[in-house]
């Protein structure tokens, strides 16, 4: 698949502090590797609350330009003094699993609500420029903990924009579809069900958006670039049946149907129609503004284009779809 929807951006990270939550994460451990590549003088402050995994990340990349700090976004004396001196917070800390949330919701409570309030608070009390959360479709129009959680999120970080008024501090977030082959991703689960010889699959006209951790990396870089606070940026990306997902990774691997989970939907949205009425389509993002009176754009996207009356940006009825052959050439580099 050609590169057509890479973002284009001018940012320079050099010499700059970040701190990111959740940096032993799939998403975690590929930012540090970016930003090692492309801003090595960048110093980055891998905050997470497991040991194992930070030992291993410490084994891969070592310690220049790289702070390991052991902590849970939950804990708030902690997080205040991880942020101090940081430029940037890039917030990735989360509990995703569905079924782990549903049954622990106090815990999905805890981390991905109490957590975005804790890491907007120290945002601001430390006087961090630059804030971007990391959001999914699951927070649009939820029905399950994981989503309502997310939503809840995003919601704290935007309007933490409203506290940071006379602060240098301004907020943003990012939506985005399954990252394909991360941690847990779906592909993993087909490509172990391939060695049994059974694929089991919730419903054959399941769709969902799908995006490369490059991808999903390009657009916190993209936010980090040009926003202003308030946004929440969302890409343009495809979808795919998971059936056809299923059979590339599977091919000939008989499919039992096994019915919807609790907590999970047909197709996923990315932009509701209620949202679709103050977003802009900027080039290869939708960029969701507030409906806060504190909101002042300076004039940024009103030149963007506007979407049209009832427009919703849903995995079912998406412009663009990955075909097997685009599939194949994702999927390349984690040698599925």
């Amino acid at each position: 698949m050609t590169d057509i929807w890479k973002l284009a951006y001018k940012l320079d990270l050099s010499n700059t502090t970040i701190l990111l939550t959740g940096g032993t994460g799939s998403f975690g451990t590929a930012f540090v590797q970016r930003v090692r590549e492309e801003w090595p003088s960048a110093t980055i402050r891998i905050y997470s609350r497991d040991e194992l995994k930070q030992y291993e990340m410490r084994t891969r990349f070592g310690e220049e330009g790289l702070r390991y700090l052991l902590g849970d976004v939950r804990d708030r004396n902690r997080l205040y003094r991880a942020a101090q001196g940081a430029d940037i917070i890039v917030h990735a800390a989360a509990l995703k699993q569905v079924p782990a949330c549903e049954y622990n919701p106090f815990e999905a409570i805890q981390t991905n609500v109490v957590g975005a309030q804790n890491v907007v608070d120290a945002a601001i009390d430390a006087g961090v420029g630059q804030v971007v959360g990391i959001s999914t479709d699951k927070a649009v129009n939820p029905v399950n903990i994981y989503g309502a959680t997310k939503l809840c999120a995003e919601k704290v970080m935007i309007q933490g924009n409203a506290y940071a008024a006379r602060s240098s501090s301004r907020i943003s977030c990012v939506r985005y579809g399954n990252v394909l082959a991360s941690r847990g991703s779906v592909v993993h689960v087909f490509t172990s069900q391939r060695e049994t010889g059974n694929i089991t699959l919730t419903d054959r006209r399941m769709t969902r958006f799908f995006i490369t951790l490059d991808q999903a990396l390009d657009l916190v870089f993209f936010a980090l670039d040009q926003q202003i606070g308030g946004e929440v940026f969302v890409p343009r990306i495809p979808s795919m049946k998971v059936v056809d997902l299923a059979e590339v990774l599977a091919p000939g691997v008989p499919i039992t149907e096994i019915g919807i989970r609790p907590g999970e939907k047909l197709h996923e949205l990315l932009v509701t129609s209620d949202e679709a009425r103050h977003a802009v389509a900027a080039g290869l993002v939708f960029v969701i503004m507030p409906e806060h009176p504190w909101w002042e754009s300076g004039g940024k996207w009103e030149s963007e284009g506007i979407l049209p009356d009832g427009y919703a940006f849903s995995s079912d009825t998406n412009e663009r779809w990955i075909s097997r052959e685009d599939l194949e050439e994702m999927l390349e580099p984690h040698h599925t």
